[in-house]
């Protein structure tokens, strides 16, 4: 997906970290690089508005629904599991 314009951000980059964008979960300088990515990217800008559309109904519906007893121990052991596995393979 691109406007056919040369940007300082690419498509791919801006499209591969709009949930961390959404999320808060990037540098500053990284927001006001996809900010102004938006700003000048039509298709760029139209993916955004419908991932922030998506993560908002998420949020409003499911975002009250507990977790399964028993899942974050699952998840634990689980992660724990692979890094043993990724320590025994280094």
């Amino acid at each position: 997906m691109s406007c056919g314009k040369p940007h300082d951000v690419p498509c791919s980059e801006v499209l591969e970290r709009v949930y961390w964008y959404l999320d808060g979960e990037i540098s500053e300088a990284d927001c006001e690089n996809i900010r102004q990515h938006l700003d000048e990217c039509g298709p760029c800008l139209q993916k955004f508005g419908l991932e922030e559309s998506v993560k908002r109904l998420v949020a409003k519906h499911c975002g009250c629904d507990a977790a399964p007893s028993g899942l974050r121990d699952k998840v634990l052991v689980r992660i724990r599991e692979v890094r043993a596995q990724i320590e025994v393979a280094e």
